[in-house]
């Protein structure tokens, strides 16, 4: 890597968050020449958090959540085109409106979109909605302002519980629909997601779970309820759809990257992989849409949706593009937040594959608590719920894989016994 001649002409692909702190990193690194950003929205890179939260209450308005940024006129933006296919052998990428771009180091950071409801002509109806971008929380504000008489949120994980939470503080009836046992189950489990579920509970959400959507119904190509599995029907003026993202992928098609539907393969140090498992020195990815192996979890490969791993992994790869030397793999410990109603709930490190769970601060019926979670006798991660001050001495934990569990906890003690329970996961 050392001896790769500099780069001319670096062009960032994904025009968001990571795309935006990989470009600053590249300039911060002393890389001068033509750089090229291009994003599918027609926006600035913009801050997504605020949208499923402070823009859905009316508090913000959708185009002020624009990210701030260091980045001068010597940058080009191509906005409101996407990347439409990668030329790997002559370095171009081709794009949506016809356009070509050639490029002599590249940046993949195209992130995921919202997965969207299984029936296209559904998908389609008025008033049904996914949050994902600037557009989509500016529209459903402006649904959820005019009062409607019901909404029902289709999927229990942080977006869905978010969008619950704040109809409740809205004073609006909702209905919160998945077919696991509980909220969050899939990335907290069971246990913690129950506890988390019944917050909501109490704040006047009604629970519909081991209950799945089979087709919306609709009247004059307006959404008017949702029929579940079982036969039963539910009204409803407005339906979100929160059932995941989708990795932006399908570009790469015919590149000869490693590359599915679980992301972009990238080595230790974030170089893409080709399908014969080889590193393309040209090419880093980073944020959602990158997949790579942890050395905290084993080499495991994950790709993370996480806000700040979609920061600290750009401008570990700004830096890499730029020609500087990393010190070590990329291995920043996964972290997370979400503001659900008055609920703070923080994470640190990954849930999947833990074996149990001990509540290790506060007390869950009190609503302020630290879950660790275990593998294999490992803390493999940490959740506060409304105890955020507590949460760096467990992601210590987490990441120095310290034993599981935790024989000495922060000063204020739990008010019972340390519990270990079966997280829950399916």
């Amino acid at each position: 890597m050392a001896d790769r001649p500099p780069p001319e002409r670096i062009v960032v692909v994904g025009a968001g968050l990571a795309g935006l702190r990989g470009a600053e990193a590249l300039r911060a690194s002393g890389y001068r020449g033509q750089l090229t950003l291009v994003g599918d929205e027609p926006h600035r890179p913009y801050d997504r958090p605020p949208l499923s939260k402070h823009v859905l209450l009316g508090h913000l308005p959708a185009d002020a959540s624009r990210l701030p940024s260091d980045l001068t006129d010597d940058v080009t933006w191509r906005l409101g085109v996407g990347a439409r296919a990668l030329d790997r052998e002559a370095r171009i990428v081709h794009l949506t409106d016809g356009d070509s771009l050639p490029y002599d180091r590249l940046l993949i950071a195209t992130g995921t979109r919202a997965r969207p409801w299984v029936h296209e002509d559904e998908a389609k109806l008025a008033n049904v909605f996914t949050i994902r971008t600037r557009d989509d929380s500016a529209a459903l504000r402006e649904v959820l302002a005019a009062r409607p008489k019901r909404v029902v949120v289709i999927g229990a994980g942080f977006i869905g519980c978010e969008v619950a939470a704040v109809c409740r503080e809205l004073d609006l009836k909702v209905s919160l629909i998945d077919p696991a046992a509980t909220t969050l189950s899939r990335v907290l489990g069971t246990t913690v997601g129950g506890m988390i579920g019944e917050v909501h509970r109490k704040a006047g959400v009604e629970m519909r779970f081991g209950s799945e959507v089979e087709h919306l119904e609709h009247k004059n190509g307006r959404v008017t309820g949702v029929r579940l599995a079982d036969g039963k029907h539910l009204k409803a003026d407005v339906v979100v759809v929160a059932l995941g993202a989708v990795r932006n992928i399908e570009w790469l098609d015919g590149s000869g990257l490693s590359a599915d539907p679980g992301g972009l393969d990238c080595d230790e140090h974030g170089f893409v992989l080709d399908d014969q498992s080889r590193p393309d020195h040209a090419i880093t990815a980073a944020g959602d849409v990158a997949r790579f192996p942890h050395p905290l979890y084993g080499g495991r490969r994950v790709a993370l949706e996480h806000w700040g791993h979609a920061v600290a992994q750009a401008e570990y790869a700004g830096r890499l593009l730029a020609g500087l030397e990393p010190a070590a793999p990329y291995a920043a410990v996964p972290n997370f937040w979400s503001t659900q109603g008055t609920m703070v709930v923080k994470s640190a490190g990954l849930t999947d594959g833990a074996d149990a769970v001990a509540i290790v601060q506060g007390d869950p019926a009190e609503r302020r608590f630290v879950a660790v979670y275990g593998r294999a006798g490992r803390c493999v991660a940490a959740v506060a719920v409304d105890s955020a001050r507590w949460l760096p001495i467990y992601a210590e934990k987490v990441a120095t894989a310290a034993p599981f569990p935790p024989t000495e906890t922060a000063t204020d003690r739990p008010l019972r016994d340390l519990e270990i329970q079966d997280p829950g996961f399916a």
